[in-house]
């Protein structure tokens, strides 16, 4: 039911929030759908938040998302991965310093969260900081002042923070790597990310997205999935998240000349990996097996659907030709996958 010319818009996220904010976080699973009321209700307050998640799993979109939604959305949103930036420069990164203060502090320079002023600051990493820094970054969670570097004059804070780890902060303080007070003045609303393979029917969508994302970067036609290579992409693992689907799916539509993702598309080394979980057929539901054969093809047709419907903002009959159907055999998946425009939409 692929047609080489579709090519789908973004999946938005079924909810009441608005859809410019979420609109690279693809998501129909309970546990993002959990993820996006929780979002919904933090968004307005000021209040730090802790995002945990493994590597991978849209820390940084989920951040973002929040500052859309929240009423500093008019502010700036200032970024910076703690684990990423050299220990030596992160303090004048956070707090700026003035001219003179060092070699090279050839003139005055604003710091992170002087720029976020009004807006949103987003700690990456947080759990790489050194004790140090953890001191100075509890002072302004605390008192919502700093100086910079050779400065004496205490500037306000006035800037949400947001802050993430893919650690285990609780064990990092035990470990004594991690400052007590700064990990409870931190863990005020905590949010726990899925990762990808707690979330398997958010695959075929992704796998979609993706497609479609990377055939118009690429000029290219859509790509269609040959059923068994999405079984396979529903079953595997996943140790890198949404992270490496987006990764795998580039360099396919990238390489590949043909028009249909093969199961020989796929890297050998988890192929290996998959087959014998995905022929497995376990008694009870687990969360975290494989999505049955028929399941993961229906997920990915749901997914196609609605993108096509986004993109044609909902008329059925312009959809129906981007997905090359007739347009009743539309209006019966529709009702089969009971498929609603989302909330705020026009």
């Amino acid at each position: 039911m692929t047609g080489s010319n579709l090519t789908p818009t973004k999946v938005i996220p079924i909810g009441t929030l608005p859809p410019p904010a979420f609109k690279d976080i693809i998501g129909q699973s309970p546990s993002m759908k959990k993820i996006f009321r929780v979002v919904e209700k933090v968004a307005s307050s000021d209040t730090t938040i802790l995002l945990n998640g493994e590597t991978g799993t849209g820390k940084g979109l989920i951040a973002r998302a929040i500052h859309e939604c929240s009423p500093r959305r008019s502010k700036p949103f200032i970024q910076i991965n703690c684990g990423a930036t050299p220990e030596g420069l992160l303090e004048s990164e956070f707090f700026g310093y003035r001219r003179g203060a060092f070699t090279g502090a050839v003139s005055d320079k604003p710091g992170k969260f002087e720029m976020a002023h009004g807006g949103t600051i987003f700690l990456d990493e947080i759990g790489d900081m050194s004790a140090d820094l953890q001191v100075k970054v509890l002072r302004v969670l605390e008192e919502g002042e700093f100086e910079r570097i050779g400065g004496h004059e205490t500037i306000k804070s006035d800037a949400r923070i947001i802050a993430a780890t893919h650690r285990d902060l609780e064990e990092e303080v035990q470990k004594g790597r991690f400052r007590e007070d700064l990990f409870y003045r931190l863990y005020v609303i905590p949010i726990l990310l899925p990762s990808l393979r707690e979330r398997r029917t958010d695959v075929p969508f992704l796998v979609a997205h993706f497609l479609a994302e990377f055939a118009q970067k690429n000029r290219k036609p859509l790509m269609r999935v040959a059923p068994e290579a999405l079984q396979l992409l529903v079953n595997y693992t996943w140790p890198g998240n949404v992270r490496e689907l987006r990764n795998l799916i580039e360099r396919i539509v990238v390489l590949k000349e043909g028009d249909c993702l093969l199961p020989e598309d796929l890297p050998p080394k988890w192929i290996r990996e998959v087959k014998p979980a995905a022929l497995q057929s376990p008694a009870e539901p687990d969360p975290g097996a494989g999505l049955p054969f028929q399941t993961a093809v229906s997920e990915f047709e749901k997914a196609l659907i609605l993108q096509a419907l986004e993109k044609t903002n909902w008329v059925k009959n312009r959809a129906a030709e981007l997905l090359q159907i007739k347009r009743t055999t539309l209006v019966e998946k529709i009702k089969r996958y009971s498929i609603e425009k989302p909330t705020g939409e026009s």
